[in-house]
């Protein structure tokens, strides 16, 4: 009951200060199972997509949480796992025997060195959450950035599309909300946000990944000026 409340007023806070408009402008909010990918700017991100989601796909869809941020106090990770039932993944990376597949597949690191052995794999809450059929929100970049595109997308995405290939894999682009929370402010400015949802894309057969990553990070981008 408590988280329920917890989401409403949440709801309405952020569309109070950011109008949380969602743009459906190359696919429908459809109730199917999909992984939505953004660009990142904002801790705020996670809470701007969540709420532009109708809510029939916020009951479905996970969002992804950077856990050292998301835990550090009692309140946030009640929210975090109360309110946004998120996927907490980890930015750090500890090292063990990769497998052969997805040496590369993390959400947020670069490519694994030579001989790096990994002692988790930092995909795996991801997996778990699609194998039960979960929708998720991704960010690609894995860190935020601050530049007016994304940076380069790291493997995550290209390694789930090959492990998922009937998710439908849906590009967003997150409009304003880094200048709701300006880096080291603590009270947000009222500011009109959005969210522009895209058309659907998939891994073609043979599809090299570099590729692929470029092709999703482009689909994003292109939604700025939509």
């Amino acid at each position: 009951m408590l988280a329920k409340l917890m989401s409403l007023f949440l709801l309405g806070l952020v569309r109070v200060l950011t109008g949380a408009q969602a743009r459906w402008y190359g696919c429908p909010p459809k109730a199917e199972q999909r992984i939505y990918f953004a660009n990142h700017q904002s801790h705020a991100d996670l809470v701007m997509i969540w709420a532009a989601l109708p809510e029939e796909l916020r009951a479905i869809t996970r969002p992804i949480a950077a856990k050292d941020y998301w835990t550090k106090t009692a309140f946030r990770q009640w929210i975090t796992t109360a309110v946004f039932n998120a996927i907490y993944v980890e930015r750090g990376r500890s090292h063990t025997q990769p497998a052969a597949s997805g040496a590369e597949a993390t959400t947020n690191t670069q490519d694994w060195p030579a001989g790096a052995e990994l002692e988790s794999d930092p995909l795996e809450p991801l997996v778990e959450a699609l194998e039960h059929g979960d929708s998720i929100i991704l960010f690609p970049e894995g860190t935020r950035g601050y530049a007016e595109e994304p940076q380069p997308f790291k493997a995550g995405l290209y390694n789930l599309a090959q492990k998922f290939p009937q998710v439908v894999l849906v590009p967003a682009w997150i409009d304003n909300v880094q200048r709701v929370m300006p880096k080291g402010e603590v009270v947000p400015v009222p500011i009109l946000c959005s969210v522009t949802f895209g058309s659907p894309l998939r891994l073609e057969a043979g599809e090299e990944r570099r590729r692929f990553l470029e092709r999703a990070r482009q689909a994003v981008i292109a939604l700025r000026d939509v």
